[in-house]
């Protein structure tokens, strides 16, 4: 039996905010990350709760890949503070480790009550309406992927207006990393007619409106789709998982410190060549898949196999054009040191959970081999 569930009530526009006026806000726990309070963009939330007599105080010591140490952290903060809802405004980092504060916090107390509400601020991990969360365990360099039906927030707030200053290179990493949400769940073995359609949708705006987001930040259209665009691939792999590319990029990233959304975008055209078995004469499930997807955005050719040679091509020279680099080289990670780090990443990424949904299942030297593309 199949499965598709939308959990999240999602609110879409500046006028979304509003949902906190009317919502029974009693005493809240605001989790961000450090430049939100110092820079005052949080205003726009504690203003609202401002007016609410509402009492709130703030954790904020949310770092890049959040890690176990300061997700306890938060959980002590909460039980000295004792919140009625958690408002977490931020990225990824934000509302992963917000998540995973409340998840656990819930665990500890016994207590379901604690309400989750995720505003995010840059246009990418789609968390704000997941049940997953990533986790870093700093000393053993490995992100550990959490998923719980009982992380996924209860409202996400997707205010355009708050992306508007994000700068072009997190807009062009995140953006990509909406790319891959969507492509991956749409490969899926569990990817539905319900989480395709999610999945597509996403694609056609990242095809559309990323470069012009990336290029003129200031225009709202192309920030808004884009908004939707993670919030939709988000839904897809929330009920499709996802793959390869992320389990690859998960070992990648903890090892050397490289931001979520630019590994899975180097990684992205050797996995989608991978999947679609370009480098042998057997068609795939996948590669018929990809094919599909690439005609929906023009992209087309006299076979499955030229379609996805052209598909990857054409992600490319995006990449290209928002000044992503292609490997090692260009992310500045020694050769020497990549080279010591493969197999180790190889044994993580085979063990990491969205490997287990790709759609061709590899083999340690297989994924080693795709870890050495990225040296040329």
């Amino acid at each position: 039996m199949e499965h598709f569930t939308l959990q999240t009530k999602v609110c879409i526009g500046l006028q979304a905010l509003e949902e906190l006026i009317t919502e029974d806000i009693k005493k809240a726990c605001l989790i961000c990350d450090p430049f939100m309070v110092e820079s005052g963009k949080i205003n726009i939330i504690t203003d609202i709760l401002d007016k609410k007599n509402c009492h709130y105080e703030f954790y904020s010591d949310i770092i890049p890949d959040p890690t176990l140490d300061v997700v306890i952290s938060g959980i002590q903060k909460l039980h000295l503070h004792q919140p009625d809802i958690i408002i977490s405004v931020g990225g990824g980092s934000a509302i992963d480790t917000a998540k995973s504060i409340r998840y656990l916090y819930s665990k500890i107390t016994g207590s379901h009550d604690l309400g989750l509400i995720a505003v995010p601020t840059t246009s990418g991990t789609g968390s704000e309406v997941t049940s997953f969360a990533v986790v870093t365990d700093s000393q053993a360099a490995i992100k550990y992927p959490l998923r719980d039906e009982a992380m996924v927030p209860d409202f996400a707030l997707l205010v355009p207006e708050l992306v508007a200053s994000v700068p072009p290179k997190i807009t062009a990493d995140t953006g990509m990393d909406v790319l891959t949400h969507a492509l991956e769940a749409y490969v899926s073995i569990k990817a539905t007619d319900c989480s395709d359609a999610f999945s597509e949708k996403a694609c056609r705006l990242v095809w559309q409106y990323l470069y012009e987001a990336y290029a003129h930040g200031d225009n709202m259209k192309a920030r808004k789709h884009m908004h939707n665009a993670s919030c939709m691939a988000g839904t897809a792999f929330n009920n499709a998982s996802l793959g390869l590319c992320h389990g690859m990029a998960h070992a990648f990233g903890a090892r050397f410190h490289i931001s979520h959304g630019r590994c899975n975008a180097v990684l992205l055209p050797i996995v989608i060549a991978y999947n679609a078995a370009l480098e042998s004469r057997s068609e795939s499930e996948a590669g018929h898949k990809y094919a599909e997807l690439a005609n929906s955005l023009g992209i087309e050719g006299a076979t499955d196999k030229i379609t996805v040679t052209r598909f990857v091509r054409e992600i490319e020279k995006m990449m290209d054009k928002m000044s992503i680099p292609h490997g090692i080289k260009g992310l500045g990670i020694d050769r020497t040191d990549f080279e010591a780090a493969i197999e180790e990443m190889a044994e993580n990424a085979m063990n990491d959970l969205c490997t287990e949904t790709n759609p061709r299942k590899p083999l340690k030297e297989e994924i080693i081999e795709l870890y050495k593309k990225l040296i040329d």
